[in-house]
């Protein structure tokens, strides 16, 4: 079925969809109880990230606007390079209660390394009378080499359409999907964007045009968490992982619009705000040990809905980019400097 499902869903959300089935071999993770969502946050941080900052890319490749009625289609992929700093966190025994590393690492992948090396945690939990809780699991590695130049992608359809008032609205949409019962995923957008150059004058027989853009894009992928992705010391029932993202970005626009080139600029803010809520019912095995080692019995215990974390990101962005006009068919291509630098390219179908 895996084969599949990389045909089935539409390249919008190949990539988160990697991020989510990569997070199954977290599930383990539920074992270091109240420091499970502090690892998940170090672990994924760089995909959630480089998602939102390409989720807010490719709004645009010109500043002009179409005329009333006139309207484009747009495929286009977004992908966000991971700095190299962020391949790897710091682990840091203070920021943990229970965790240990019996291999002495200081540093561990996160989902974004080229490191796909799995790591070993200890989980000792102080228990009744001088006795531990006690579990380990592995921490997954990064997914970074099965991804091109391990940037985290964000492919998008587009449709934009001209009002009056010399606005455009834009449509980002992939409707909700359901595949092999396991995930759903959705994405939805809405930018507006308006020409200023109108308001200056005979500027307007220049090839120059100027614009202000404002886009809003929300996605949602639930994952059903079921007991073959877990190892058998945790049973779960009704689990399941939610991610979701929001990004909203304002940015000035500018173009110098020739025959058959046009060349583009944006600076602007972008802001995003995600989540990773997993939720369910999770039966935990521990073995019971006294303070020498020796393991006395085993305990089961249950958890709901454990981990419910949020990212966060923001930040200047500053766009350049050309566009090859043949006709009403566009070929475009910009690179925009921000925390995780993104490149878009993509092609149009633009009348009026």
């Amino acid at each position: 079925m895996h084969h599949n499902m990389k045909r089935i869903i539409p390249l919008v959300l190949i990539s988160i969809s990697s991020f989510v089935v990569k997070a199954q071999d977290l599930g383990d993770i539920l074992l270091a109880a109240d420091d499970a969502s502090k690892l998940t946050e170090n672990y994924m941080s760089p995909a959630m990230k480089g998602l939102m900052y390409s989720m807010n890319g490719g709004w645009y490749s010109t500043a002009k606007v179409h005329k009333k009625f006139g309207f484009d289609i747009t495929i286009e992929a977004n992908t966000s390079f991971v700095p190299k700093a962020e391949e790897l966190f710091a682990f840091i025994s203070s920021d943990y209660t229970y965790t240990s590393l019996p291999n002495g690492e200081q540093f561990l992948p996160t989902v974004m390394s080229t490191d796909d090396s799995e790591a070993s945690v200890d989980i000792r939990i102080p228990y009744e009378s001088n006795t531990y809780k006690v579990a380990s699991f592995n921490m997954p590695g990064g997914i970074g080499n099965d991804i091109p130049g391990n940037a985290v992608p964000g492919p998008m359809v587009q449709a934009g359409f001209g009002l009056p008032f010399h606005t455009d609205i834009k449509l980002r949409y992939v409707p909700k999907i359901a595949f092999n019962n396991e995930l759903d995923a959705g994405l939805i957008g809405i930018g507006l964007q308006h020409d200023l150059t109108q308001y200056f004058g005979p500027i307007d027989n220049l090839p120059l045009s100027i614009s202000v853009l404002a886009g809003f894009t929300t996605t949602n992928v639930t994952y059903k968490i079921t007991d073959d992705n877990l190892t058998d010391e945790i049973t779960v029932t009704n689990g399941e992982a939610a991610f979701k993202m929001d990004t909203w970005t304002v940015q000035a626009l500018g173009s110098l619009d020739f025959k058959i080139i046009t060349l583009y600029a944006g600076l602007g803010i972008n802001n995003g705000s995600s989540s990773i809520k997993v939720k369910g019912d999770y039966d935990l095995t521990y073995d019971i040990q006294d303070s020498n080692g020796n393991t006395v019995s085993t305990i089961n215990e249950s958890i709901t809905d454990p981990i419910d974390i949020n990212f966060d990101a923001s930040g200047f962005r500053t766009t350049l980019g050309a566009r090859l006009n043949l006709g009403f068919f566009k070929i475009f291509g910009d690179y925009t400097l921000q925390k995780y630098n993104t490149l878009s390219a993509g092609i149009a179908f633009s009348f009026r």
